[in-house]
């Protein structure tokens, strides 16, 4: 009894944290704002640090690969896992909306801030890729550059043969120092992810049961059932029913994170060390995991397609139609890519997806408060999305 204490003491004291904070949010709404700032503090404490940890994880993951077919071989596994799992959710979605289809929804006449800018599309591709100073590179919302300037300092260092020795080893020991600061950070997690959850259902319980309940309930209940099922199928793919009792007594914690959170990039460490107890090879999920966070999203696949599901419902176009279907999946694809693992963040592909579908501009408030009101089960999807991608990597790919 003390050993299963000891083992899962972390994650009942982060349900019993999340249990308190959803018992504020829901008897107390009004003292919510007073201990919001706890859980401000904590996911800023988790960004900061969540930052360094992916330019050391993913540069020291590949200047540690011994053979360079290896390093190869990871990325275009890895390429084909996320494609696969990000089209496999779409094509899901659409199955699941053509079944039970939603009816009676109309747009919302409240005026929704848009969350993006006016740039050209080029400047917008060149921002997502690179940045202008060095300094830039280590903000989170800068972490697709971040991931390439890692991906190649890495590279780099491995090319640097006995002359880099020095440098992959400041590399090797700096991503052992971001590990314990992440494992002493998570130490308040319960505090932390309890007062952030308490503002969630405060603020957006109420929402759930609204004007949006049908096309939300649909995108729940799919969610739980791809969440359920396919994660199991994937995890049953890569290391067969030990896989699959592996990755669920393991994947709690993330899930955990992910929806106290509504972000990727916050439970990147419970990810990483859940990937560790799986018996996943670091050189594949200190890879996997980051780049992941950034370029694979099942919610977000998930979302986009019930998005444009109900703004094609508003404005009386057939969503079934194959060309709309076919560049649905076109769009989820890249939405997946710029959707940012950050809470909220995936206003740019929605304007991406209006933009490109030249939706009118009475859809875009429908579309953004749906995107907002399925951030908690999106953001599971795609956290926990990762573990299992790396556990089927890790099944084509042996280090």
């Amino acid at each position: 009894m003390k050993e299963v204490l000891k083992n899962y003491s972390g994650i009942l004291l982060l349900l019993l944290g999340i249990s308190v904070g959803s018992i504020i949010g829901i008897v107390a709404p009004d003292i919510v704002d007073y201990i919001k700032p706890l859980g401000d503090i904590f996911l800023n404490l988790l960004f900061v640090s969540v930052v360094p940890l992916v330019f050391f994880a993913v540069s020291n993951s590949i200047a540690s690969l011994e053979q360079q077919s290896k390093f190869g071989k990871i990325m275009v596994t890895m390429a084909f896992t996320f494609l696969f799992f990000i089209l496999t959710a779409a094509v899901f979605t659409i199955c699941a909306v053509y079944l039970f289809p939603v009816s009676g929804v109309s747009g919302s006449s409240e005026i929704v801030e848009e969350a993006t800018s006016n740039d050209s599309w080029g400047n917008r591709i060149v921002g997502f890729f690179t940045v202008g100073e060095f300094t830039q590179l280590f903000s989170r919302q800068n972490m697709l550059a971040l991931l390439i300037f890692a991906f190649m300092t890495g590279f780099s260092a491995r090319k640097a043969g006995e002359k880099g020795q020095a440098f992959r080893s400041f590399i090797a020991s700096g991503y052992e120092v971001m590990k314990e600061l992440l494992l002493l950070i998570m130490k308040v997690a319960p505090i932390g992810l309890g007062a952030y959850f308490a503002y969630q259902v405060a603020t957006l319980g109420p929402q759930l049961f609204g004007f949006y309940a049908k096309p939300l309930g649909l995108y729940y209940i799919a969610g739980v059932v791809y969440f359920l099922v396919f994660f199991s199928l994937y995890a049953f793919m890569a290391k067969g029913q030990n896989g699959v009792k592996s990755f669920w007594t393991n994947a709690i914690f993330p899930t955990l994170t992910a929806l106290s959170t509504c972000s990727s990039f916050a439970t990147m460490p419970a990810n990483l060390q859940a990937a560790s107890k799986i018996g996943i090879p670091s050189q594949i999920s200190n890879i996997v995991i980051p780049i992941g966070t950034t370029l694979h999203k099942n919610g977000s696949s998930m979302s986009s397609i019930i998005k444009i599901y109900v703004a094609f419902l508003i404005i009386g176009r057939d969503f079934f139609d194959p060309m709309n279907l076919l560049l649905a999946l076109g769009i989820t694809v890249f939405v997946s890519i710029v959707a940012g693992g950050i809470p909220n963040g995936g206003y740019i592909g929605e304007m991406l997806m209006i933009s490109v579908y030249k939706l009118p501009q009475e859809a875009i408030p429908a579309v953004m408060i749906i995107g907002t009101l399925v951030d908690p089960l999106a953001t599971v999807l795609n956290a926990v999305g990762q573990l299992v991608a790396s556990m089927f990597v890790s099944r084509f790919v042996k280090v």
